[in-house]
């Protein structure tokens, strides 16, 4: 008899299956998910080998820069580059910005792994978040490894709201990001909590990489449904925690201590979405220790959305522009 208790022996087996696009999402978020199905997979290198996650970045930059940059580089956003700390900070200011606005401060920190999506693709996001939403947005351009591994890309990000704080009132900033960027914002809040700084105005976590031991459920149920990050990542992982604990809440911060303080939080996902489960937790995990939290889940969407100009897309900034209006208290 099989002495392994029997609830960790319980697993479903399923068939091959087809799994179609839904035909009442957009047009173009049908057409995204027929096309990146498409796309070629990307390995990534063994966690010790430098030369190739140089390799492995120049060639993520190849492939995603030239998807974004015709759709943003032309967006009417006034561009200028800071030097913070020991990085780059992209202030990126709409040119028709509101008077009213013109206080608020958007620290947005880009996406890509937590190791890729440095330099242009942060300008970029930069731009393209100061667009949608109507205020001024300082990307950050945080190190990364393989040359600067945990805690240095979150010692950057730390620096950017201290400066922040420097000349704004806490309730004039809010702190966000997509994917990587989502796991920076909520760890750089907790550091700031737990060294004495005062909280920003709010949290916005889009499809946000919240749990590096990739434990959640989705990470099963949407492993190649989701186009857009087909499979876990725990290369990227170990790499950027450079030997800590993989469940250090300034590496997941899903394992924080909320009941301490955290701010109101808007958390985005979709139901394709690998990082569904990381939000869904999150989500629970604030609500559980008394803190405000709103959670948006699109159908069909997978991570990062549908390429940022579907309807659906337009749909999720908007929902993030009227959180900071209701929760936020912005004046946009």
């Amino acid at each position: 008899m099989d002495p392994t208790p029997i609830l960790d022996r319980i697993m479903l087996r399923l068939e091959a299956r087809d799994i179609p696009v839904p035909a009442h999402i957009s047009e173009a978020a049908r057409a995204f998910l027929a096309t990146a199905g498409m796309a070629p997979r990307h390995k990534m290198p063994a966690t010790q080998d430098r030369a190739a996650w140089h390799a492995a970045s120049a060639a993520w930059n190849d492939r995603i820069l030239p998807m974004v940059e015709p759709g943003l580089s032309s967006l009417p956003v006034h561009l200028e580059t800071r030097r913070i700390g020991a990085c780059d900070v992209y202030a990126a200011t709409p040119d028709n910005l509101a008077a009213t606005a013109d206080r608020y401060a958007f620290m947005d920190i880009h996406g890509g792994a937590l190791v890729f999506g440095g330099g242009r693709f942060a300008q970029l996001m930069a731009v393209w978040r100061a667009a949608s939403l109507g205020c001024r947005v300082f990307g950050v351009d945080y190190r990364m490894p393989p040359d600067h591994p945990y805690p240095a890309p979150l010692d950057d990000c730390v620096a950017v709201y201290q400066n922040l704080l420097s000349c704004h009132d806490r309730m004039e900033i809010v702190i966000g990001g997509m994917s990587a960027g989502g796991n920076l914002a909520a760890a750089t809040i907790l550091r700031a909590r737990n060294e004495g700084l005062p909280l920003p105005a709010a949290a916005v976590l889009l499809t946000p990489e919240l749990d590096l031991t990739e434990s959640g459920d989705t990470f099963f149920t949407n492993r190649d449904v989701d186009v857009a990050l087909p499979e876990p990542i725990p290369q990227a992982n170990r790499l950027y925690a450079n030997g800590a604990d993989l469940r250090d809440p300034y590496l997941s911060p899903l394992f924080g201590d909320f009941s301490r303080g955290f701010p109101p939080t808007f958390l985005q996902s979709g139901t394709r979405d690998l990082f569904l489960s990381n939000t869904v937790r999150m989500h629970r995990a604030l609500l559980q220790a008394g803190q405000r939290a709103e959670l948006h889940v699109w159908e069909a969407m997978p991570h990062a959305g549908f390429g940022g100009t579907s309807p659906e897309d337009i749909e999720m900034h908007a929902a993030v522009r009227d959180f900071l209006v209701r929760v936020a208290g912005w004046t946009l």
